[in-house]
């Protein structure tokens, strides 16, 4: 099992009642401090407004994040989960990523897909596509990146992206170009991508659903002719533990009273609950109990769990705790 980290950035309440001019010093922090630990990746979300209700409070831009966390670490990799296709013309995003993967030495991933957050698109003048529509967008950027990355060149006439002779140099510094991960775990088209350009894939849900995805998956894979077996499966776990099921509890009682601050109290508990719903991605739990609902997915093929610990910003010590019984217990 390889595990990856969620580094605070604001989108989700993660940094209210930290002054903005100290946000960086605490992202850069936490950062340092998973390089310096048995974290294999740290990541951001591609997102401007926070959620689950948009409010005013900051949310800071996740590929301006990939590329000082670059420059302020020395080992581990950089995700962005995931970067949405709409947001960036793909050749731009592609010299983007480039440049990150050489300032960090060759550590970058391209988390990507086709983007679903309704409010954010229309406030930025991006319009809201048809979930079709924005599939479409991803396999045409996917297909720009890839090439640009291997030739240095891209080119592609598009239904919604037209580039002509696009130079993307240097290359990036990772032989083959950034690993892409695709996001979502739509089963006709975005698994259908995943099969063919993937290096990981990150669908989340129950077993019997993670279980079901992966048999589609697989499933294109064979159509394809690709390799099933080359692709990672990966989830993310929104992840709240505890030395036992009291310590749990108090921590989402905090973080219920914290996110109640600054949206409806209705919302708060909702998020909150959500923690406690495994289908839901939600990781609650002492050791133990975290330990066996990892175990079971890697039973089913997982082979990269990448964790958000909302109270990060605030209070390291679940983090700790799961380095020293987690990590350790699943190598």
């Amino acid at each position: 099992m390889r595990f990856g980290i969620f580094i605070p950035q604001g989108w989700r309440h993660d940094l209210v009642e930290i002054d903005p001019k100290d946000h960086w010093a605490t992202m850069k922090s936490l950062a340092i401090a998973a390089d310096q630990g048995p974290w294999e990746s740290l990541w951001v979300y591609d997102h401007f407004h926070t959620v689950p209700e948009p409010t005013e409070e900051a949310t800071h831009e996740a590929w301006t994040l990939m590329s000082a966390f670059g420059a302020v670490t020395d080992r581990i990799r950089l995700g962005q989960m995931c970067t949405c296709m709409g947001y960036r013309n793909p050749a731009y995003l592609a010299k983007v990523a480039a440049t990150v993967d050489h300032i960090s030495g060759g550590r970058a991933e391209m988390g990507i897909g086709a983007g679903w957050y309704e409010h954010e698109w229309r406030a930025y003048g991006y319009g809201f596509p048809t979930a079709p529509e924005r599939l479409r967008m991803l396999d045409e950027g996917v297909q720009i990146m890839r090439q640009a990355w291997s030739e240095g060149l891209a080119t592609l006439d598009g239904e919604f992206f037209q580039v002509d002779g696009a130079i993307v140099r240097p290359l990036p510094v990772q032989e083959g170009g950034i690993p892409l991960w695709i996001a979502g775990g739509g089963e006709k088209v975005t698994l259908r991508i995943a099969a063919q350009y993937a290096s990981y894939t990150n669908f989340n849900g129950s077993p019997e659903v993670f279980a079901h995805k992966s048999e589609l998956l697989r499933a294109h894979c064979e159509r394809l002719g690709t390799d099933f077996s080359a692709i990672t499966r990966s989830s993310n776990f929104n992840t709240v533990i505890g030395e036992t099921d009291a310590e749990v509890q108090t921590k989402l009682d905090d973080y219920q009273a914290r996110l109640g601050r600054f949206i409806s109290v209705d919302k708060a508990a909702e998020v909150v609950a959500q923690y406690r719903d495994r289908s839901a991605g939600g990781l609650a739990g002492t050791p133990e109990q975290v330990i066996e609902v990892l175990r079971e997915r890697e039973a089913l093929g997982l082979g990269y769990a990448i964790h958000y610990f909302p109270d990060a910003a605030y209070d390291r010590s679940g983090i700790e705790l799961f380095e020293r019984e987690v990590i350790s217990a699943l190598p």
